[in-house]
């Protein structure tokens, strides 16, 4: 069975950190849940719990990446985006600092604690911070390699995370590229262009539309900024149509990235969007959320199948 990403993360940072004393790790009270406690009971001297005050704890991680360090900043996808927004902007983004917030349960991944704690706005606020690159995890292994390049990539960077686990997508010697995204199927009819656990969701969704004749390419597109825009219009040319899929606002994320790049570059395809359709999500299990507001591989198949008639 596949890790939890939330459990990926956590050791990656142990198993990357650990013998570098540059890492130094900060939590807002909420370590046993993203599970930088990982790294906080392996590294206590280098680990910052500092209590629900999410503001000051990037505004700590400002200060600290200015002697040298290489400061990850943990709490839930919202609260880092909303709380600690006033000081990665003004402190992290506005200076190019090299500090790593890692939003953990992104989506809708933290489901029973509802509307409140759900995140689907979270990549349309970050993306839009000068100097911060945008990363959205979709299995272990890209988990782990996230974590590793954070801490070789200068200046701002946001990971997203998820609670749960994933089907694993990636063998442990794939090769990662930020700003590269990566094809896992091909096809001429659509491509399907995802990212975190909608990943697994647009394979699925592949599989069936395979069934009833239709073949799609499914991008996994992890670098949200910057987005791959040569795979991006490479994809419309070959397939003359694209539906993207998140588990986020339809409003502001990857699919408004991926149409910013087919209208800058005057590419006329039909486009389809697979996420939150401008609403926010009620508090249940996490299966049944997913199914309800259509961020699954029924609602992907639905789209493309729409998608394709406007070729």
């Amino acid at each position: 069975m596949s890790k939890a990403i939330r459990d990926a993360y956590g050791e990656a940072l142990l198993k990357y950190g650990k013998d570098n004393p540059r890492v130094v790790v900060l939590d807002a009270d909420v370590s046993g849940s993203t599970k930088s406690k990982i790294f906080g009971e392996s590294c206590p001297e280098r680990f910052f719990n500092v209590g629900i005050a999410e503001s000051n704890m990037v505004s700590m991680a400002a200060g600290l990446s200015t002697t040298g360090k290489i400061p990850f900043v943990n709490t839930f996808a919202i609260f880092i985006s909303t709380l600690g927004l006033l000081s990665a902007r003004g402190l992290i983004s506005y200076t190019n600092l090299n500090v790593k917030l890692a939003g953990a349960y992104g989506g809708l991944s933290d489901a029973f604690d509802g509307p409140s704690h759900h995140s689907i706005e979270d990549i349309a606020i970050m993306r839009t911070l000068p100097n911060f690159k945008v990363l959205c995890a979709s299995d272990e292994m890209i988990t782990d390699w996230m974590v590793k390049t954070a801490i070789e990539t200068e200046g701002p960077m946001y990971l997203r995370l998820s609670r749960d686990s994933t089907p694993i997508t990636y063998s442990q010697d794939t090769k990662f590229e930020i700003g590269k995204g990566n094809i896992l199927k091909e096809g001429n009819d659509a491509t399907i262009i995802a990212c975190g656990m909608m990943v697994s969701k647009a394979l699925e969704a592949a599989e069936t539309l395979a069934d009833k004749g239709i073949k799609v390419r499914v991008i996994d597109m992890f670098t949200i900024k910057p987005i791959d825009q040569d795979l991006v219009l490479k994809s419309a040319a070959k397939t003359g149509a694209i539906v993207t899929a998140e588990e986020h606002s339809v409003i502001g994320g990857l699919g408004s990235a991926v149409a910013e790049v087919l209208v800058k570059n005057n590419c006329r395809v039909p486009v389809g969007f697979v996420g939150l359709d401008d609403c926010y999500a009620e508090t249940g299990p996490y299966a049944q959320l997913l199914e309800k507001y259509k961020l699954d591989a029924k609602a992907i198949v639905k789209k493309v199948e729409e998608i394709i008639l406007n070729k």
